[in-house]
């Protein structure tokens, strides 16, 4: 491709600017034990027009919920982004912009984060958010980080019905942590409270999803409490879209509030990347990973928009660090502001009455089905399909109906089990469809 071109002429003027006079004294030092000593093995190049051709047909294999009817869910959500979205973030001050370590040419940037932090603490009840995380998996790891300083204890309680993927990531971190993991596992669908309670007994922080990860409804004042009983942090994995009809942590006595961001304002993307977001009480500020923009005034004493408390490793000695990821995702938390200021308040709320109702429909034309019927939910439902779940999905798939997650990818007993998500882009005659097709493939 021309604008990736290095001619001879180009290596020799880099050579001599360097004072090597080939490529093999470049790299003279580099034992032989360690060379290939042949060209890599790699297919012909392609030109431009043949590599397109290529990259279309393997796109051509992957089929998107606007050619299959899907009710996959389990954390990735099919909720609709509103072309004002896009609009916004393709703009070159956003979509190009770094890190706006200098206030004085990045206010547009900083405005924005903070914008971000203001609607998440308002979504959530807390008092101060960072300005996003990778995702809503390791902004769990965070959150464990955070409690370990805060209590001083090395062990964390995450209930079973957390996300498996929020889970496993916070395993993955925790020998580095120095963590202790205990898993307290669900009953019918939901965590027991007084079961929790006792795990949490010396644990720095306890980790609960609401609305979990079946879609179930926890009695989450009653985990935060018994977390409190315990003088653990209460941690909260929440949906943003839920938080138009669900109460918001804050108000429930937990300590952090943290979630996966893409149901607000980000397309599934095959899984990412998206934003995570975290958001504390004031008193853990300063344990607080990743950046924080904050609102001061300049000389003139005007309003302006800085990045405050850097307690990132590359910013201060690594052992004080409070994080050792050195970004977060700005333009896909901005997507997130863009979204929640779309919808505003009423909009939230409506879109939960929306979700809220056809999980309620799912609930009855499943009825003989549901694996968790006397649970109430959110916008998913858990049902029995009589057979191994995977090959149900394989079997309606062929009908152009993705039915959802096999739980047992996650769960012992569960290989019969699909968890079925639904938003406001599904229809009650959409649950219909999955209905008819999941009898015709002799589920």
């Amino acid at each position: 491709m021309s604008y990736l071109s290095l001619t001879e002429r180009d290596r020799q003027e880099m050579l001599e600017a360097i004072g090597a006079a080939s490529i093999e004294e470049l790299f003279e030092q580099i034992p032989e034990g360690v060379r290939l000593g042949r060209r890599l093995d790699l297919e012909p190049a392609l030109s431009e027009h043949e590599l397109v051709r290529h990259l279309e047909e393997l796109a051509s294999r992957n089929v998107h919920t606007g050619a299959e009817l899907s009710f996959l869910g389990a954390g990735i959500y099919d909720h609709y982004v509103p072309a004002v979205v896009d609009a916004v973030l393709a703009r070159g001050e956003f979509l190009t912009a770094y890190t706006p370590y200098q206030p004085e040419m990045s206010q547009g940037v900083l405005q924005s984060i903070f914008e971000y932090q203001t609607a998440i603490c308002e979504l959530t009840g807390m008092d101060v958010s960072n300005a996003s995380g990778y995702d809503g998996t390791t902004v769990a790891a965070d959150a464990c980080f955070i409690a370990k300083h805060a209590r001083g204890r090395t062990k964390v309680v995450l209930a079973e019905t957390l996300n498996p993927q929020v889970r496993q990531v916070v395993k993955t971190y925790a020998p580095g942590f120095g963590l202790e993991v205990v898993e307290v596992p669900h009953r019918g669908g939901a965590t027991d409270a007084d079961e929790l309670r006792r795990a949490a007994d010396g644990a720095a922080a306890v980790i609960f999803q609401q609305p979990n990860f079946f879609g179930v409804l926890e009695d989450a004042p009653a985990l935060a409490a018994a977390a409190n009983d315990a003088d653990a942090l209460p941690v909260a994995h929440v949906d943003p879209t839920s938080l138009g009809v669900l109460e918001a942590p804050g108000a429930y006595g937990c300590a952090l509030a943290i979630g996966e961001g893409q149901a607000a304002g980000n397309f599934m993307s095959y899984g990412g990347p998206h934003y995570g977001f975290l958001a504390a009480r004031s008193e853990y500020i300063r344990r607080m990973p990743g950046r924080i923009v904050g609102e001061t005034v300049d000389a003139a004493g005007r309003r302006g928009y800085v990045l405050t408390l850097q307690t990132r490793e590359q910013h201060i000695r690594r052992e004080k660090a409070t994080s050792n990821m050195t970004t977060n995702q700005t333009l896909l938390a901005l997507a997130g502001l863009v979204y929640l200021s779309w919808l505003g308040p009423q909009g939230l709320r409506e879109l939960g009455e929306t979700c809220m109702a056809l999980a309620g429909y799912a609930r009855e034309r499943f009825a003989e089905r549901l694996l968790f019927a006397d649970r109430p939910t959110f916008k998913e439902v858990a049902i029995r399909v009589g057979r191994p779940a995977h090959e149900v999905v394989r079997d309606c798939r062929a009908q152009g109906v993705h039915p959802g997650y096999a739980l047992g990818r996650d769960y012992e007993g569960l290989d019969d089990a699909l968890l079925v998500a639904v938003t406001e882009k599904r229809q009650p005659a959409d649950l219909d469809r999955l209905a008819t097709v999941l009898d015709e493939v002799g589920a």
